[in-house]
């Protein structure tokens, strides 16, 4: 039979245990808001391709847990929630890299995009925060980007995308 001091160093190790794994547990991304992407390891949730220049990233936030999906270029993650069922949602946050530094998100529906950029997948399109002379709003760019589909460089397979298979 376990005598008492035994009993009460067990239990204050199972203790020990519990609040390091609810500490590690509370330590992960933010719910809501972009979230750091890790160049040249993150692979494109649309394409699989490894994420290599931050002027072009982009982030959706969105799903039924409200996971963030990262993509090489713009246009990939337009096509991406195209091809989702929850796409309509309201709480979907839409994030793009400003083109300019690299380093500055922006909200993708409020950016100014401007074209003929030469951009990881070919979609010609590097997001700006303010008007420029030629920028396309987030509309005209999407619409665009719908009409051209997916570009030759990308070996894109939907029903991989929405079982979440690696390539």
């Amino acid at each position: 039979m376990m005598e008492r001091r035994e009993f009460l160093l067990a239990s204050g190790r199972l203790v020990t245990v519990v609040v390091l794994a609810g500490v590690a547990g509370c330590k992960g991304e933010p719910k809501s808001g972009p979230v750091e992407v890790k160049f040249d390891r993150d692979s494109c949730d649309y394409c699989r391709m490894i994420i290599t220049d931050p002027r072009f990233a982009s982030q959706i936030r969105g799903g039924p847990k409200h996971k963030t999906f990262n993509f090489d270029d713009i246009g990939d993650a337009v096509l991406f929630l195209d091809e989702q069922p929850w796409k309509g949602e309201a709480d979907i946050e839409f994030f793009v890299m400003d083109v300019e530094t690299g380093k500055t998100w922006l909200d993708a529906r409020k950016a100014y995009f401007l074209t003929d950029q030469v951009s990881p997948m070919a979609f010609g399109f590097g997001a700006v925060a303010d008007p420029r002379p030629g920028a396309i709003d987030f509309a005209e760019m999407s619409k665009r980007v719908i009409e051209a589909g997916s570009p030759h460089l990308c070996d894109h397979d939907p029903a991989d995308v929405a079982q979440g298979v690696q390539r």
